[in-house]
């Protein structure tokens, strides 16, 4: 049996819906050694998590029964960062537990309060939320938390960098303490494993395959563009994919709604997500999609989660991460449930190491090279034009088409009708766009070695060191960015308790020195400042300074 331990109702759902084997995190929690334990499990986005706990809770909802009882308080609660990603877990539980008359209610921010307190007046199987919304209907009484037999976080790590951990105590505080507690987790930072430590019992791990690595079925590509060449890249990306759908990122609404609009004057179908949306504008946007109404969709980091669309094959980062694992989640919007997808960073000119350094947390592979030119797509427009019409000219014309076609032909020739249909159908197509030659490959050079007689370089520190997580691999890219040198002007770094010294190349120290005082908008609460006395105050001789794992930069 491909799908263990689960009751026979939801064998058939799966069979309906096309599963034939599970994947790695669905195998996983159905072992025999997780029934009835509690479980922290990492996996990737797009690995078939939702059915994974949805199948895994199922011996707590159903036991040996083969329906579920009448709907009352809920047996088991689902908690989701977001509204997007809450909806959709409540459909994929939907049709899981549809033919063992599973109830399942929904309550997120955004939504009406008092229909979803009259849905849970009315009885539920399984509740799904935000976390927000459920400590609400959690203290007003309209969620009843003593007949919990099973508690599911979702996404954890994202609800606590949303600064959700308050809330998600409250929830796991009330729940009976002999319910099962699951954990599913992109990453499982210190944060998550504290969380796991107070509210789970002697939990079991488990890591599905390829955590933290390179998905097997994403193709991932990085371009490099001149600063002001970002949008025109993204439109011969959008141009020359074949991908029914694309969903672009940005790193905050005021961008969004800026691509947005530039995309749609150019004549791209495109649909906007954002915070600032009201729940039925974005599940508008969702459904212009689903439906064909829309291709493209521009979103931010956190209204995109939960966005899962069967044929979305590009996913394109306009603006770069500023995590490894947001770049993971955003490319996990494609190549999901075993389908090919396409993640595409966008890097700037200015931004290669900072690509380079994302990438390497990642632990993520990239082809790097140059956006579509404007000349290839036209010639890839050529193929497919052609294409179209063959299709069209299989076709069998109505007696009318005919009619006007004779009337044209004796008047025109067939390469000038064959001109007019090309015409019309190359109408619709946004004109791709002229960029900047830029160089493809990010440039790889040696650390800055003395040459022979070359005096002692020029000290300089910044106020992070160890304390604040500092780390080679992304402090050599930025003082490279902040003082404008290379890296092979840069020499030995020093990393102490509250500071980092560094060793800049004699030709290259007062170049730096100006070029590192100007205001930087990426890193505003770091300051490069001389070291006084040559930084012979740093480390004592053979001292070797501690390097962590990359992380935020914190000042």
């Amino acid at each position: 049996m491909p799908f263990p331990m689960i009751p026979e109702a939801l064998l058939r759902a799966l069979t309906e819906r096309g599963y034939t084997e599970p994947t790695a995190v669905q195998a996983a929690v159905l072992e025999p050694e997780t029934r009835g334990r509690d479980l922290l499990v990492s996996a990737q986005t797009g690995s078939g998590k939702t059915v994974a706990f949805g199948l895994a809770i199922a011996p707590e909802l159903v036991g040996d029964a083969e329906r579920l009882p009448q709907a009352g308080a809920p047996l088991a609660l689902v908690v989701a960062p977001t509204r997007e990603l809450a909806l959709q877990v409540k459909a994929e539980l939907s049709w899981l537990y549809a033919q063992i008359g599973g109830r399942v209610v929904s309550c997120v921010g955004g939504m009406d309060p008092l229909a979803e307190r009259r849905a849970l007046g009315g009885g539920a199987h399984i509740v799904v939320g935000t976390p927000g919304r459920l400590r609400d209907h959690l203290e007003r009484g309209n969620l009843r938390p003593e007949a919990l037999r099973a508690v599911v976080l979702d996404e954890a790590d994202e609800m606590l960098d949303l600064g959700f951990r308050e809330e998600l105590e409250a929830i796991l505080g009330a729940a009976p303490e002999d319910r099962r507690t699951l954990l599913f987790s992109a990453t499982v930072p210190r944060e998550i494993e504290r969380l796991a430590r107070s509210f789970q019992t002697d939990a079991l791990r488990i890591e599905a395959k390829g955590e933290g690595g390179q998905h097997g079925d994403i193709e991932h590509r990085a371009v490099v563009v001149a600063p002001q060449g970002i949008e025109r890249a993204v439109v011969n990306l959008l141009r020359a994919s074949d991908s029914p759908r694309a969903i672009v990122f940005c790193s905050t609404r005021a961008a969004v709604a800026r691509l947005h609009g530039n995309l749609t004057e150019r004549g791209f179908s495109a649909v906007a997500i954002s915070g600032e949306l009201t729940q039925s504008e974005r599940s508008r946007a969702l459904q212009a999609l689903r439906d064909g109404r829309a291709q493209v969709c521009v979103a931010t980091d956190v209204a995109a989660r939960g966005i899962d669309l069967p044929d979305l094959g590009l996913v394109i980062h306009a603006e770069l991460p500023k995590e490894p694992e947001v770049m993971l989640h955003r490319s996990g919007r494609t190549g999901r449930a075993g389908r090919k997808g396409v993640s595409v960073l966008v890097v700037p000119m200015n931004r290669r190491r900072m690509a380079e350094r994302l990438l390497m947390g990642a632990r993520v592979q990239a082809e790097w090279g140059v956006p579509p030119t404007a000349d290839a797509i036209r010639a890839r427009d050529a193929e497919r034009l052609a294409a179209q019409a063959r299709a069209l000219l299989e076709e069998d014309p109505e007696a009318e088409d005919r009619a006007v076609a004779r009337i044209l032909a004796a008047s025109h020739g067939a390469e000038d009708l064959a001109a007019v249909l090309v015409k019309v159908l190359r109408a619709p197509l946004p004109a791709p766009e002229d960029l900047a030659p830029v160089e493809a490959a990010p440039p790889r050079r040696p650390t800055y070695e003395r040459a022979s007689g070359e005096g002692e370089g020029v000290w300089f520190r910044i106020n992070v060191g160890r304390d604040g997580r500092a780390d080679p691999r992304w402090i050599l890219p930025l003082l490279c960015r902040r003082g404008q040198v290379r890296r092979d002007e840069i020499g030995r770094i020093r990393i102490l308790g509250r500071e980092t010294q560094f060793e800049v190349a004699p030709g290259a120290a007062s170049r730096f020195a100006v070029a590192a005082r100007r205001p930087d908008a990426d890193d505003p609460n770091i300051r490069v400042e001389p070291v006084t006395g040559g930084g012979r105050s740093g480390p004592p001789p053979g001292a070797r300074p501690r390097r962590e794992a990359p992380r935020q930069r914190m000042a």
